[in-house]
């Protein structure tokens, strides 16, 4: 299904509502209005509505929206009711836990292999994943038609392997080296350091919550 161009804010918008609507489906909520919902996310209620008009809407004029059907949908525009190969470059501490994530697989995010220029590393097992060596990791992409890379190597060789990930046809990235890659492939760059750096201005500066 086509929609109309959606903002970035939307975009990461959509998961608060999927990880929202997960529990209020699992406390046995059946229907919830756009003005519930935005209170308990601490959104603004027309916001919510503009959002989810976005993809067409799903709520019915004083009933407001199913949730069982709102959480089918948002999981389909997400497109998490699918399952995405992944492969990960880095089997030190980043891409071990990745690995070993339980939630990461529960999503559908499956791990196929791991990629690692230590000796050490290359040949063994992670939670049963096996790690082989970067040279083989666009030969690997192309053979499984791998959808994510993700990268959790040193700053130095990021943007390189991003490249070659995607030269090898990867389709988006998710970073967790401490640089911005640019690629023509949709990127996700995950800073650790700066949301703690985020954390420290707020308690600094005693920030309160809106």
């Amino acid at each position: 299904m086509a929609f109309k161009r959606v903002s970035e804010a939307v975009i990461k918008r959509l998961p608060r509502y999927y990880r929202h609507l997960v529990m209020l489906e699992s406390q046995g909520v059946e229907r919830i209005s756009s003005e519930k919902l935005a209170q308990q996310m601490r959104l603004n209620a027309s916001q919510v509505r503009q959002d989810f008009n976005c993809f067409g809407g799903f709520g019915q004029q004083g009933y407001g929206y199913n949730v069982r059907s709102l959480l089918s949908e948002i999981k389909s525009i997400l497109a998490l009711d699918r399952d995405h190969s992944v492969v990960i470059v880095g089997a030190g501490n980043i891409g071990h836990a990745l690995t070993n994530f339980e939630g990461f697989a529960a999503a559908g995010f499956k791990v196929l292999a791991l990629f690692d220029v230590n000796p050490e590393l290359v040949g063994k097992e992670i939670n049963g994943k096996p790690v082989f060596d970067c040279a083989e990791l666009e030969a690997f992409i192309r053979k499984y038609s791998v959808d994510i890379g993700v990268i959790a190597a040193r700053r130095s060789a990021a943007q390189e392997i991003a490249e070659r990930m995607v030269e090898a046809g990867i389709k988006g990235i998710w970073n967790f080296a401490p640089i911005d890659l640019v690629s023509r492939v949709p990127v996700e760059n995950v800073h650790l350091n700066d949301s703690l750096s985020e954390l420290s201005y707020k308690i600094d500066h005693d920030v309160l919550c809106d």
